[in-house]
C-alpha cells in the first residue's frame, strides 16, 4: 500500500484547483495545468461573458495564456485518479487502525480481527473479505442466470406475439369471408346486418389486438426491467469488495423479488359469428317450398339421353327441383323452352332457350351463358338445385349441399313453357333425389 505522504501528493496532484475535488474527467490545457471538464469550461464561459472578445485566456492556476481549442482528455491523470479511488477503498479501521480484512454478515460491514473480538460482533457469522466476496460473487453471477433466464422467457414470449397477431388476423379474415358469403345469397334488406356483424367483428378485431400488443408492449418494459436488473447486478460483480458488498443481500432480494407475470391472454377464437340460416331463415326450407314433383322420361334409347323430365311444364309462378348429381364427371341442367330441339347440335345458351350450366370433364364448372361463364365453387356440390321464378325472368341454382349460391343466370323474359333440362350421361348417372331419401 502506497504510504500516506505518497498518497497525498498523488491526491495533490490530482485535485482541482477550481473546485479543489479530485478531479472529473481532467482536461489538459497548453500549459501543461489540468482541471475538471466541468470546471474548466465553467471558467472559460464566464470570461466569455466578461470579455467576449478575447481569444486567450489565463490559466487559473499559473495564469499563462491559453485558447480554448488546446483543451485535451487527460488520460493518463484519469487513471490515476481511479487508482486514487481504490486506494481509499483500502480502509483501516478507524478504531483499531487494524486493516478491515473481514466481513460481518450480519452487519454487511467491514471489521478488522479486533473489532471481531468486541461484544458488537463477538457473536456474529465473520468471514474474510475474500472469502465474502467469492461467495456473494457467486450468487450474484446466479442471479445474474435467473435475470437472464427470465429475459429469454420475455423475448420468447415477446417473439410468439406477432405469430398470435397474424394468425389473429388470418381468422378474422375467413371469418369476414364467410360473413360477406353468407350475407350474399340474403336479399337487400340483409345488408345492414351485414354490416353490423362486420363492425361487431372489427371491433372485436381491434379489442384483441389491442390487448395482444398490450401484452406485447407489457413484455417489452419487463425486457427493460430485467436488463437494468442485469446491468446492476453485472456492475456489482465487476466493481471492489467494499461495492460488490456493500448492500449485498438487498440487491439478492431486490433481484430474487423480480418475476415475470403472466399477461391475461386473450381468446384468439373468434367471437363474432354469424349463421345466416340460423339467425334470419333457412334456405333449404324456403326453396323446398316450391318444389315440384318429378320423373324421369324412361322412354329414351339415346345412349346419351337429354331428359326435359316427365312434367307438365311451367307457365308462371316460382318452381324449385333438385338433381342429385353425386360423383358424377360430367353432366347438364337447368330449364329450356318446351319448342326447342333437343339435338346434339343445338347451342344451350338463353338465346338458343336453354338456361343450362354444366360440369366439364376437366372438372370445371361453367354456366352457359352467351359466353361461357366460369364458376368458382368452394365446394363441389352433391346434389344441385334449380329455381325458376317466372315473372322475374330469374333461374338460379344453388349447392344444396352447402346450402348455398351457385349462379344466377341474367334477367329475361320468359314466354311460353318452360321445363327441367337434364342431359345425363352414360357413366354419370344423375337422379331427382338423393340415395335412400
Amino acid at each position: 500500500m502506497a504510504s500516506a505522504t505518497a498518497t497525498e501528493r498523488m491526491r495533490e496532484e490530482a485535485t482541482c484547483s477550481i473546485c479543489l475535488s479530485l478531479m472529473t474527467e481532467p482536461q489538459s490545457i497548453s500549459c501543461g495545468d489540468s482541471f475538471c471538464q466541468r470546471c474548466i469550461e465553467g471558467f472559460l464561459d464566464n470570461l466569455g461573458h466578461q470579455q467576449p472578445n478575447l481569444r486567450q485566456h489565463p490559466c487559473p492556476q499559473c495564469q499563462a495564456p491559453f485558447r480554448r481549442t488546446s483543451l485535451r482528455p487527460n488520460t493518463q491523470l484519469g487513471n490515476l485518479i481511479e487508482i486514487i479511488k481504490e486506494l481509499d477503498q483500502e480502509m483501516t479501521c478507524k478504531e483499531h487502525g487494524e486493516k478491515l480484512h473481514l466481513f460481518c454478515e450480519d452487519d454487511e460491514e467491514f471489521i478488522c480481527w479486533r473489532c471481531e473480538r468486541s461484544l458488537q460482533h463477538m457473536w456474529h457469522n465473520t468471514t474474510l473479505v475474500e472469502d465474502a466476496c467469492s461467495g456473494y460473487k457467486e450468487e450474484l453471477q446466479k442471479a445474474v442466470t435467473n435475470m437472464r433466464q427470465l429475459e429469454k422467457e420475455c423475448m420468447n414470449r415477446k417473439a410468439l406475439l406477432p405469430k398470435q397477431i397474424t394468425e389473429w388476423n388470418r381468422k378474422v379474415e375467413l371469418q369476414r369471408q364467410k360473413i360477406q358469403h353468407d350475407f350474399k345469397n340474403l336479399h337487400s334488406f340483409l345488408w345492414e346486418e351485414e354490416k353490423s356483424y362486420l363492425w361487431k367483428l372489427e371491433k372485436e378485431n381491434e379489442q384483441t389486438l389491442k390487448a395482444l400488443r398490450d401484452s406485447e408492449a407489457s413484455l417489452e418494459r419487463k425486457r427493460h426491467e430485467l436488463e437494468r436488473h442485469i446491468q446492476d447486478l453485472e456492475d456489482r460483480c465487476q466493481s471492489s469488495a467494499q461495492k460488490l458488498l456493500q448492500g449485498v443481500k438487498g440487491a439478492l432480494s431486490r433481484s430474487s423479488a423480480v418475476k415475470l407475470d403472466t399477461p391475461e391472454a386473450p381468446s384468439l377464437e373468434v367471437q363474432t359469428v354469424c349463421d345466416v340460416s340460423e339467425l334470419y331463415f333457412d334456405v333449404t326450407k324456403l326453396l323446398r317450398g316450391y318444389q315440384v314433383n318429378m320423373t324421369l322420361d324412361p322412354e329414351t334409347a339415346d345412349p346419351e339421353p337429354i331428359l326435359p323430365a316427365d312434367h307438365e311444364g311451367f307457365t308462371s309462378g316460382r318452381h324449385y327441383f333438385e338433381v342429385y348429381v353425386g360423383e358424377s364427371k360430367q353432366w347438364e341442367l337447368g330449364v329450356s323452352m318446351e319448342i326447342v330441339q333437343e339435338d346434339m347440335d343445338t347451342l344451350w345458351k338463353p338465346e338458343s332457350g336453354y338456361w343450362v350450366i354444366r360440369l366439364c370433364a376437366d372438372g370445371n364448372y361453367i354456366a352457359l351463358t352467351r359466353n361461357a361463364t366460369l364458376l368458382h365453387l368452394r365446394e363441389r356440390p352433391l346434389l344441385v338445385g334449380v329455381f325458376l321464378d317466372y315473372e322475374a325472368g330469374a333461374v338460379s341454382f344453388y349447392n344444396m349441399t352447402t346450402a348455398s349460391h351457385i349462379f344466377t343466370f341474367p334477367r329475361a323474359s320468359f314466354s311460353g313453357t318452360l321445363r327441367p333440362f337434364i342431359h345425363v350421361y352414360p357413366s354419370s348417372p344423375l337422379s331427382l333425389s338423393p340415395p335412400d331419401e
